[in-house]
């Protein structure tokens, strides 16, 4: 499961820099993923929403429906 999360992150990374922002897996820890946000997002004070509405949605949908991704 680990290897699907990373593949999908690293495809949503290309979103976050196209707007001047980036992400950096700091674990995965069963289905619990804690990141950090770089750049532009990570200043951004919808921060916490890209990640919960955003990413944590998109593995959701896309992995498993019990992800939890929190914020470093």
């Amino acid at each position: 499961m680990e290897e699907a999360i990373r593949e999908k992150l690293e495809e949503l990374r290309g979103m976050l820099q196209a707007d001047g922002g980036d992400l950096e897996v700091v674990s995965i820890t069963g289905k619990t993923v804690l990141l950090r946000l770089r750049g532009a997002c990570g200043a951004c004070p919808h921060a916490q929403m890209t990640l919960k509405d955003g990413i944590e949605r998109i593995l959701r949908e896309s992995v498993d429906p019990e992800i939890v991704v929190e914020r470093a």
